[in-house]
């Protein structure tokens, strides 16, 4: 955890300077006459992403302890965990994807295929949402 949030806080450095640098390289190629604003600032969004990573992997690294893939001493077992509980022969996570690409879909192909896609991917979140609140694996 320590490695990944040095990681990160490496990439927003290089990130930075990656911006800058391309701001300028622009720059010089046009004489100073434009200033190319999208890419600079699609490259600076991605350091902020990174800094954000970062500080969170920090704060998780401190509160949560040293971790096996912190340690060089660790076996394989260290890191073998539970993790998580995965509903078995769930259809709602494969619907919801499809829904939700169809809504984002609709906004190259047209409105008319978002007021369709629409409902049916909330349909979708709600089915997977509240999917073990009913039926087999009701708890």
């Amino acid at each position: 955890m320590k490695f990944n949030a040095a990681f990160f806080w490496w990439l927003s450095v290089f990130y930075g300077v990656d911006a800058v640098g391309y701001a300028v390289w622009f720059g010089l190629t046009n004489n100073w006459e434009t200033v190319e604003p999208i890419g600079t600032a699609a490259i600076s969004m991605l350091s902020l992403m990174s800094i954000f990573l970062g500080f969170f992997m920090q704060n998780t690294a401190k509160h949560q302890g040293q971790l096996p893939e912190d340690r060089f001493d660790a076996n394989i077992e260290d890191g073998d965990s539970e993790i998580g509980f995965f509903a078995p022969w769930s259809w709602w996570p494969f619907f919801l994807g499809l829904f939700g690409a169809m809504t984002f879909a609709s906004l190259a192909v047209g409105w008319w295929m978002f007021f369709i896609a629409l409902p049916l991917a909330l349909v979708a979140l709600i089915g997977f949402v509240f999917e073990h609140h009913r039926g087999q694996y009701a708890h």
